[in-house]
């Protein structure tokens, strides 16, 4: 038997308020996340998005997590484009190996029952 454990998210950034000088804000938010920057570009992994309850809402993989994140704030075909209202914090794991991300992605889906995800469901 194969014994998968989730690895601990690297990376936390949740949606907090802007901070304003003058007329402008000092970084531009994305439905209220200003902390994209703490994801590194060139790290590939397992991103997940949660409500304001806490739930595991999706799952996604990327092999440029701060890109992937990103489009899936500003794709009209992100799977979360109706959900991204919801989106109250943000994790990343990296993982840099393709096939343990797929790995993963599928287990944490399937094992958090992630809200959204429709493809790589088994639970159901």
């Amino acid at each position: 038997m194969i014994n998968i454990k989730i690895p601990e998210a690297d990376i936390s950034i949740k949606q907090r308020k802007q901070v304003i000088e003058g007329d402008e804000a000092i970084i531009p938010e994305i439905y209220g996340f200003i902390d994209f920057h703490l994801i590194p570009r060139d790290k590939g992994g397992i991103i997940l998005f949660y409500n304001e309850k806490d739930e595991l809402i999706f799952v996604g993989k990327a092999r440029k997590l701060r890109q992937r994140v990103k489009k899936h704030f500003e794709d009209n075909v992100s799977p979360i484009k109706e959900h991204r209202n919801e989106v109250k914090k943000i994790e990343t794991i990296f993982v840099e190996d393709a096939m343990e991300r797929d790995i993963y992605e599928t287990y944490i889906i399937n094992t958090l029952h992630a809200k959204y995800n429709i493809d790589k469901v088994f639970y159901k």
